[in-house]
């Protein structure tokens, strides 16, 4: 005679019946959530060292078209480690109230942010990792704005001007501030030093 067929310890029978399949134990919040976590992590930081350039490979980016106003970004190559500061000089003769400077001077540093993320993304990474250092001076008019461009231009430091859309304050297409680097300290000094502060 046979012997009767076990049943488990806590009675409840084939133990196959009873087992869940392996997707639905898998999607309980108890398995999912941590999965969930670590994979994002992950992708985090697969997707972050891709996006890194080495700081040693800075150098001269060729020049963005021109779009919007008179805007033009180079390169301005710096030694790793070098802290780097950005320049917005700010026309005193529109008589531009705080706002509007404020506002303009955003269009600056954004726009020249958004031509070197295409085009020099090693010197954009090296100016971040020193706190984006920004400073705001003044210049009397357009005559004084055009000389800093071009002299920044000739040192290979980038700029960038914004074109005001005239809505508000000033004359549509009036050349209200100008973005000089991010570059070198001793770079950018040599081309606004004898500028003051806003």
């Amino acid at each position: 005679m046979a012997p009767p067929p076990r049943r488990n310890p806590d009675g409840s029978g084939s133990r196959r019946k009873h087992e869940e399949p392996w997707l639905a134990a898998g999607i309980r919040p108890a398995n999912f959530l941590p999965g969930l976590a670590i994979g994002f992590l992950l992708g985090l930081l697969l997707d972050l060292s891709s996006s890194w350039r080495p700081r040693f490979s800075l150098g001269p980016a060729p020049p963005a078209s021109a779009s919007r106003g008179s805007k033009r970004s180079g390169g301005s190559s710096a030694a790793p480690g070098e802290e780097l500061k950005m320049v917005l000089v700010v026309r005193q003769d529109l008589k531009m109230g705080a706002g509007k400077i404020a506002s303009q001077c955003a269009h600056a540093a954004t726009g020249l942010y958004a031509e070197l993320l295409a085009s020099n993304r090693g010197l954009l990474r090296q100016w971040e990792q020193f706190g984006q250092a920004k400073i705001v001076l003044a210049c009397k008019n357009q005559q004084d704005m055009n000389r800093i461009k071009e002299s920044a231009e000739h040192r290979g430091i980038p700029t960038f001007v914004v074109a005001d859309a005239g809505r508000t304050q000033v004359l549509a297409g009036s050349k209200t501030v100008l973005a000089v680097g991010p570059g070198r300290k001793a770079d950018i000094d040599t081309v606004t030093g004898m500028l003051r502060l806003l």
